[in-house]
């Protein structure tokens, strides 16, 4: 079905208010909810609000607590998220984290004990559109095996990179998880009754294959980039954790909780007009960069070449004509609550 951004945002906010948190909160958390949807990002957008209540029922989301700062020195500063709502500790930490800029030109922000932040991107996009650049991350639970191994090990530990648009133009901005497609995307993929585009992992067989549930149902993703990809995500693992004092996947294995519960999470916040003398010399490196990959010849059945996160955009111009898409059933599961 096809809805507006305010009819989505609405529902959504009703639910959050039943289920505990204030009405400030619930706006906030509704609204990023519903902006991840009509990003296209329906993963972690409608179909993530079903999951975060039962989260909040199983006491696994404090929706009283706030972020408590724990440690201070010069750029850097670190808190412990208390188990609050991930959204609105993420939140906080970027504004933290654009305080020290502002101040240093760089600034780190090391949340630790804190839950899932839903869209990693939300948070790039956030510094991005206020100037600023933006390289975070957070660690998992293991949900993905090591390459070599059959066993989940791993995190998918989402990483974030996002600069500022130029000349009017949306923030540039790169959202991924360490996996070919995250499990929400598998999940999206799914309810379409479709096969994924490429190979994203395996069955329980062993066998390589495109069927989302048949890799939901092994939970043996593929990392990105095979090898590399495994390495990528075990050194997020350990940086999260050193840079927060924070735990990582053998420790977050042990909770036994799931979906990131007690996760450690690391946002470095830079403020590029310290670096460069003329603000325009950003613009102008930014639009060299994007005119040069766009000047490629296209390949075989090319469907275009687009800069990280400008797929969303396509989806706010669907969006706008169209009404923002959600699932039917998953909209019935959030009226159901």
């Amino acid at each position: 079905m096809r809805l507006t951004f305010e009819e989505i945002k609405n529902e959504i906010k009703r639910v959050f208010i039943k289920y505990g948190l204030s009405e400030e909160k619930a706006e906030t958390c509704a609204r990023v909810h519903t902006e991840s949807t009509y990003d296209g990002i329906y993963s972690h957008g409608t179909n993530r609000v079903a999951r975060f209540v039962d989260y909040i029922q199983k006491g696994w989301v404090d929706v009283d607590a706030e972020p408590t700062l724990e440690k201070e020195f010069g750029a850097i500063q670190v808190y412990n998220g208390n188990m609050g709502p991930g959204v609105l500790n993420a939140l906080y930490g970027v504004e933290k984290g654009m305080e020290l800029a502002d101040k240093y030109g760089i600034g780190m922000v090391g949340l630790k004990n804190t839950t899932h932040w839903m869209r990693g991107g939300t948070y790039g996009l956030h510094a991005a559109n206020r100037g600023y650049i933006a390289i975070m991350w957070t660690n998992t639970e293991s949900c993905m095996p090591p390459w070599g191994g059959k066993e989940c090990k791993l995190g998918n530990n989402p990483f974030v990179m996002a600069v500022p648009g130029v000349d009017g133009e949306p923030a540039i901005e790169l959202d991924m998880a360490i996996s070919q497609y995250s499990y929400g995307k598998l999940q999206v993929t799914r309810l379409a009754n479709k096969k994924l585009p490429f190979p994203g992992g395996f069955d329980k067989d062993g066998h390589i294959t495109d069927d989302p549930g048949a890799i939901e149902e092994s939970m043996r993703i593929m990392p990105i980039g095979y090898w590399k990809g495994s390495s990528f995500s075990f050194m997020l693992d350990i940086l999260g954790s050193i840079l927060t004092d924070g735990i990582g996947a053998a420790d977050l294995d042990k909770k036994g909780k799931g979906s990131c519960g007690g996760a450690s999470q690391v946002m470095i916040i830079i403020d590029p007009k310290k670096i460069s003398d003329k603000e325009e010399n950003m613009a102008a490196t930014i639009k060299k960069a994007v005119t040069h990959i766009k000047s490629s010849e296209l390949s075989e059945d090319s469907t275009g070449i687009f800069t990280p996160g400008e797929d969303f955009v396509r989806f706010r111009e669907e969006h706008d004509a169209k009404g923002i898409f959600v699932d039917d059933s998953v909209w019935e599961e959030i009226k159901f609550l």
